[in-house]
């Protein structure tokens, strides 16, 4: 029988309550600042900072050093076929969104990198799908709850995962309850193997932006700033299909690509805004979200 922790989520969501109502910030008075504020949309920045820097010591003290560890002793080469096998893993959940999102073409692709990747690539390890002209491509339920209108609400920075919003959130819970894989392993009492597994794929995406962090972290005068509009502005170009900005934070501060930009000031909070962030021309976006619909006003 499939065993649900109902009590433990309870639990955790009673804790996230407590902390909502104490990490509010007091709006501004003053007209200028206020519309900074609300241009922001972050009205949990103290309690976002607290769990940011927890984050930040976190991954000194122990993830940097673990994927340091990973480049150091597997190549670059083992790095990508560990990369494709979590990414084959994941197609159910693609392939759901895929077809939610009324994407069809791409629903399609995911089927066949998943046929040939399982096969031919000896169970994902090699991605030949991708030589056969079927590219990869991600798809979340955060994704999916925006293409049906669901605004982003107030930005979230979660304990280890980082940056993320409301809609985000619920779109993470979500996709782990649509995944076949999490549900056969705690089926046959192996549930833990779904954790081992996140730790696995967050290890490798931080060891992918080990140098862009470093240099992000290094040209900012306020890093928490700068993740805050790169995570925004690299959900808005996922949401509508197109390239995220290699090394910029994706659903965690952990992403896919070493490059990374080389911001030279900080982020303020108008820099947040999407209208300088173009989805790439080659990809089709979706029909539903625009930058417009998708800028920090939103709420839930």
């Amino acid at each position: 029988m499939i065993r649900l922790r109902i009590p433990t989520l309870r639990i955790a969501l009673l804790a996230g309550l407590v902390l909502l109502f104490q990490g509010c910030a007091t709006p501004p008075t003053d007209p200028d600042a206020l519309a900074a504020f609300n241009e922001a949309n972050d009205p949990l920045e103290p309690m976002n900072r607290n769990i940011f820097a927890f984050n930040e010591a976190a991954d000194k003290y122990l993830i940097k050093p673990i994927a340091q560890g990973y480049v150091y002793v597997v190549p670059a080469q083992g790095r990508k076929s560990v990369r494709n096998f979590l990414n084959n893993l994941r197609s159910p959940v693609v392939l759901a969104n895929d077809i939610m999102q009324g994407e069809m073409e791409r629903a399609g692709t995911t089927i066949g990198r998943a046929i040939f990747n399982t096969t031919i690539g000896i169970g994902g390890l090699f991605d030949v799908a991708s030589g056969l002209g079927l590219p990869y491509h991600d798809e979340d339920f955060g994704q999916t709850l925006a293409v049906w209108g669901v605004g982003e609400g107030p930005y979230l920075v979660l304990p280890i995962l980082g940056p993320s919003n409301p809609r985000d959130t619920v779109g993470l819970v979500a996709d782990g309850f649509m995944d076949p894989l999490n549900w056969y392993l705690e089926n046959i009492h192996l549930g833990y193997l779904t954790y081992v597994r996140a730790a696995i794929d967050g290890i490798d995406r931080r060891a992918d932006v080990l140098d862009a962090l470093d240099e992000i972290k290094r040209t900012s005068l306020d890093f928490y700033a700068t993740i805050r509009s790169l995570y925004r502005q690299r959900r808005i170009d996922e949401i509508n299909n197109g390239e995220p900005r290699p090394g910029t934070p994706g659903q965690s501060i952990m992403s896919e690509d070493g490059k990374g930009p080389k911001p030279t000031e900080e982020a303020s909070p108008a820099d947040s805004s999407p209208s300088n962030d173009a989805p790439a021309a080659a990809a089709p976006p979706k029909s539903a979200p625009t930058s417009e619909s998708l800028s920090e006003k939103n709420s839930l």
